[in-house]
């Protein structure tokens, strides 16, 4: 017999937290995830609401008997950190708090063992081996939930398939069939009470199916099909979601920093099986830092113009004219936010630069190296209003760039005369007389490359525009972008005035505020943060520290 000698139901319920849904959803998604990275092609959920109990049977790899010993570890896993959707068990370990005990059993190869545990106080939770009930098949791993609730939603069999529907989607939709192919090679069918679930259903509703390469790749990284309906979505149905291997992480707007104007009524989904290097270690979340975080943010810039542009040509993009207003405005951020960065170190998740530079996410400089173009700051150029080049001619000696269009879809392009303007070809980008002209054409989905010296990469902070008739806060922070309410009455009257200027650095002060330093010191760092924004008017630009040619 063993025993874990921590603090387990504590270190239980902090983990429990983590996680926005509810703990039975936590605990069924979970287990589903592990039984996926284990190579099962069959999970089976089989609940017993006379006997109180859920069982979850794969065909997976199954574990050995030094491996299920270790399991019951509550920190211990055998995947390394961005391997896989599943987190060290953490279905199973998360039972303990709902079921009075929980039964492992496992068979590989010519092992066949199985364990009984439970969290007996609060500061043990032992466990010991029994005699396999026979739960399993030839292989793999099956676990059996006693629950303590009899009316636990893990009983209900619609509960159990509606949660497996909405947490692993892609698995269910015919739409990602050739992309997971490559890591499911025999596909996934998970079964609820002896009956297989069908596949998702196209009802009546506008669908457009679109690959995303990135790079050279010829098969595409990720596939977005987005969706209008006719009618508002329900809330926990609105907005892109985003998963890999099949499993749903995010969902909604915010993540994306796209809206649409009639966004009840806009959904969608896209599957990035790469991401899963990107995870976090709880997989509940995107890294957004170091290489995966780079990778991450390089995803979700070819996804906010597939978006972008599909949206458009449904006509129902938010209006550009905003976008446009904040350019400067962006450019007087960065300065502030560089000088405050130092005196507010946390400021630096929004202006990070790392010593060394990241040799794989340049920025654009002067030069004729060949680098990526930027992925991060949303700028036409240099503060000095230098433009990128666009991509060389053939046989000039220089590398292609794929391109790649977001309308090489399942549908058929229409004819010239019945494009939408987004569909035309774009204009070449022109200079203007205030040096900020039109920007060179789009490459979605590809990662550019254009002339300039590496530099260490940054994040830049974006500020955007959208209408929150019912909310009261001024703007605020989602991701790195800031969001300012242009329903908000200040607003209003400080257009009439002529002072939005002045309306949208107070906003932004505000909305940095809380990440910047505690509750008590606010009002130093709002005032601080307003002195720098009037000196940085008319300022010069900073020395680069090269000598002009």
């Amino acid at each position: 017999m063993g025993e874990t000698r921590v603090d387990l139901q504590h270190l239980l319920e902090d983990l429990r937290d983590a996680y926005t849904g509810a703990l039975e959803e936590t605990i069924l998604t979970e287990i589903a995830a592990n039984a996926l990275d284990s190579g099962a092609t069959r999970i089976e959920l089989r609940p017993d609401p006379a006997a109180a109990t859920i069982t979850v049977v794969d065909d997976g790899r199954g574990m050995q008997r030094r491996e299920l010993a270790r399991y019951h570890d509550v920190a211990a896993s055998t995947k390394s950190r961005g391997e896989g959707i599943g987190f060290a068990g953490v279905g199973i370990k998360l039972g303990l708090l709902v079921a009075d005990e929980v039964i492992t059993e496992t068979r590989r190869g010519a092992s066949h063992v199985a364990t009984a545990w439970r969290l007996a106080t609060r500061y043990r939770a032992p466990w010991k081996w029994i005699a396999p009930p026979g739960l399993t098949g030839p292989r793999g791993t099956a676990v059996r939930l006693r629950l303590g609730n009899p009316l636990s939603p893990l009983l209900d069999a619609g509960y159990l398939e509606e949660a497996l529907r909405r947490h692993f989607e892609p698995l269910l939709d015919s739409a990602f069939d050739s992309l997971l192919r490559r890591h499911y090679s025999q596909g996934i069918v998970f079964a609820v009470d002896g009956r297989a679930l069908a596949r998702a259903a196209i009802s009546d509703r506008e669908r457009v199916t679109i690959p995303i390469r990135l790079g050279r790749k010829r098969l595409p990284s990720a596939v977005a099909v987005l969706e209008r309906y006719r009618l508002p979505l329900p809330e926990d149905r609105q907005g892109i979601a985003i998963s890999t291997f099949g499993k749903v992480i995010k969902r909604g707007w915010d993540w994306l920093g796209v809206t649409p104007a009639s966004s009840p009524r806009v959904g969608g989904l896209i599957e990035a099986p790469d991401l899963a290097s990107c995870l976090t270690l709880s997989k509940n979340d995107f890294v957004r830092s170091g290489p995966r975080g780079a990778m991450y943010l390089a995803y979700r810039k070819a996804i906010q113009e597939v978006v972008s542009r599909q949206l458009d040509v449904w006509g129902d993009a938010r209006d550009a004219e905003p976008r446009a207003r904040s350019v400067r405005l962006e450019r007087d951020l960065e300065r502030v936010l560089e000088d405050l960065a130092e005196e507010f170190p946390l400021l630096r998740t929004l202006v990070d630069r790392r010593p060394g530079g990241q040799k794989r996410l340049p920025l654009p400089g002067r030069g004729s190296e060949r680098v990526p173009a930027p992925l991060f700051a949303d700028v036409s150029g240099d503060e000095d209003g230098e433009r990128p080049s666009a991509p060389p001619p053939p046989g000039s000696g220089e590398p292609a760039v794929e391109e790649v269009s977001p309308a090489e879809d399942l549908t058929e392009s229409p004819p010239e005369g019945q494009r939408g303007p987004s569909e035309r070809p774009a204009p070449p980008a022109s200079g203007g007389s205030d040096g900020e002209g039109a920007r060179p054409p789009a490459i979605i989905g590809t990662l550019a490359t254009i002339a300039g010296r590496r530099r260490p990469a940054r994040y830049g902070l974006l500020v955007q525009f959208e209408s929150r008739p019912a909310d009261t806060e001024l703007g605020r922070l989602m991701e790195s972008t800031i969001w300012i309410n242009e329903a908000h009455p200040a607003y209003v009257r400080a257009m009439a005035s002529r002072s939005s200027g002045y309306h949208i650095a107070l906003t932004v002060a505000l909305a940095l505020a809380p990440l910047a330093v505690g509750p008590a010191d606010e009002h130093g760092f709002i005032t601080q943060f307003l002195a720098h924004w009037g000196g940085a008017h008319g300022a010069t630009p900073r020395a680069r520290g090269r000598t002009r040619r």
